[in-house]
């Protein structure tokens, strides 16, 4: 980012540090963006891009960037947003979690086909340009890339996973990082815990995982299929529940009466006490709706672990949850290596429970 008369200038594909002549392409009403014309001071942490398509394909925007260089913008604007929207002056900020593997990471990919063309969407296009192999994505995911270019498909969309047989719903899309940040999560949850409520759970990777961890645990998302497949492995110990996110935790949260639906079991009726529950919640990129932020607010638990995929959301959530929560601390993951997304799992404390 640069500035000309105090209004920011975007610049892709540069690093911070160098010194560059750029040709501004587009006006907007609060900033402007501009492409590169010439590098005239390199930054040290330049390196040769590892896709023969970077710059011209839309998924990534750092593998110009040496990447523990990435590890350290991505660090820095997770902290810069939730300082300049969350207002918060000072976070307990953790080391970012880096990937092992800085590519062939993706266990899946989605590419389209149009008129014989078969890849990714172009930078700032709907044109398609024409992809034989991802090198952020898993050789089996390649392999399957490559078989589908040889079946010759009809126009549409493709989702190319490296376990194919999973389930179809939403799961991380870097296993490695994954597990690290099932870790981070199962290392926060304090001892004692009584019931978990993982809101927005998918097939219950979060809840599956801390199962040794609580008596009873409710999982609550949208999607009827991942619930399914939430279902077929429950214990006694697990609900998982089809519905709207925001009714059936504010439910969950009030209302101290079975919720049966969808149950492992016939009758678990977990008795809400704040003291021994913790929430998990993993919304999309919009955040938390506004009604699930305002139950919370009203009915605090104890814990609350907030995984977001979106920082300026996060920022405004944690905006307003601060009346009744602490933040304890807040860990950055690269989920996404040579790309400009970035995870974060934020721990939130009762203020009630705090010393």
């Amino acid at each position: 980012m640069a500035r000309k008369n105090g209004k920011a200038v975007f610049i892709p594909f540069t690093i911070d540090g160098e010194t560059v002549l750029a040709e501004i392409v587009r006006e907007r009403k609060n900033f402007t963006e501009a492409e590169v014309v010439d590098i005239r001071e390199l930054s040290p942490h330049r390196v040769t891009p590892g896709c023969p398509y970077f710059g011209q394909c839309g998924g990534c925007s750092y593998q110009h960037i040496e990447y523990e260089h990435q590890l350290a913008i991505k660090w820095r604007q997770v902290r810069d947003i939730l300082q300049r929207i969350g207002k918060f002056a000072d976070l307990p900020m953790r080391p970012i979690i880096p990937s092992p593997v800085a590519y062939h990471y993706r266990n899946r990919i989605t590419v389209h086909a149009q008129d014989g063309v078969i890849g990714f969407f172009r930078r700032d296009s709907h044109r398609l340009i024409d992809i034989e192999r991802c090198p952020i994505a898993a050789n089996e995911v390649n392999r399957a890339l490559a078989q589908l270019r040889s079946s010759r498909p009809r126009d549409g969309h493709y989702s190319l996973r490296a376990d194919v047989s999973g389930h179809r719903v939403f799961s991380q899309a870097n296993d490695v990082v994954a597990n690290a940040l099932l870790d981070l999560i199962s290392q926060l949850v304090p001892p004692g815990q009584e019931l978990l409520i993982d809101a927005y759970c998918g097939a219950g990777l979060f809840a599956k995982r801390l199962l040794d961890k609580f008596n009873r645990v409710i999982g609550i998302d949208w999607d009827r299929f991942a619930i399914q497949a939430a279902q077929g492995t429950a214990t006694t110990k697990e609900t998982y529940i089809a519905g709207n996110v925001e009714t059936e935790l504010t439910r969950a949260l009030t209302v101290a009466s079975p919720l049966c639906r969808g149950a492992a079991s016939d009758s678990i009726a977990p008795i809400f006490q704040r003291e021994t529950t913790t929430v998990i919640v993993d919304p999309p990129a919009s955040g938390l709706a506004e009604k699930v932020r305002r139950v919370l607010v009203d009915v605090p638990p104890a814990t609350l672990i907030y995984v977001s995929c979106n920082p300026p959301t996060l920022a405004r959530d944690l905006l307003e949850l601060q009346p009744k929560f602490k933040v304890e601390s807040v860990t950055p993951l690269d989920m996404f290596p040579q790309t400009a997304e970035i995870e974060v799992a934020a721990h939130l404390r009762g203020v009630a429970s705090a010393s």
